[in-house]
């Protein structure tokens, strides 16, 4: 059995209703595996076990309820806390070409031609792309996680591969 990881999957938004529903930001592209009605999810900074009571959406917004947070009030008491779930290390994507941030952070990026350039130290989420935050030499270089420039993600090697793509880790003038 592979070790177990804890990765940040939601924060408690505001309460709906009187009835211990909360609304939940969630930070997960895969909800659906993460928040399931009986599902234990770790609640706040002493990772305090909680059992999911409801879970439902509304209107492209996810709803969740904990088992004894029967009311609004009880509920309020956690709003803004991180939720966080336990997962296999080694667990991968229900997607064959995506990958999880936790995977890519720390992976060595190699040039085109194969040599070491740097390493990513962590995956940004804008809106139009996700970005590589890449550590080359001191410097921070910002690479779009697009296949036509990280053609490579090699997982098992521990390595990303660029493109041969000029001013992706050095200015141009």
């Amino acid at each position: 059995m592979s070790k177990l990881v804890e990765v940040t999957i939601g924060k408690v938004g505001r309460a709906h209703g009187i009835k211990g529903d909360v609304f939940i930001d969630v930070r997960t592209d895969e909800p659906a595996r993460r928040f399931v009605r009986g599902g234990t999810v770790l609640l706040g900074e002493g990772r305090k076990p909680v059992e999911l009571a409801d879970v439902k959406w509304n209107r492209g917004k996810l709803i969740a309820s904990f088992v004894g947070y029967p009311d609004r009030t009880a509920v309020e008491t956690v709003t803004g806390e991180l939720l966080r779930a336990r997962v296999p290390e080694d667990e991968r994507p229900s997607e064959p070409d995506e990958f999880f941030d936790r995977q890519l952070v720390g992976l060595t990026v190699l040039s085109a031609d194969g040599a070491a350039v740097g390493t990513v130290r962590e995956v940004l989420h804008l809106p139009a792309q996700d970005l590589l935050q890449v550590d080359a030499d001191g410097e921070e270089r910002l690479i779009p996680f697009v296949s036509a420039l990280v053609p490579v993600v090699d997982l098992e090697a521990g390595h990303v591969q660029l493109a041969d793509v000029a001013g992706l880790l050095e200015d141009i003038e």
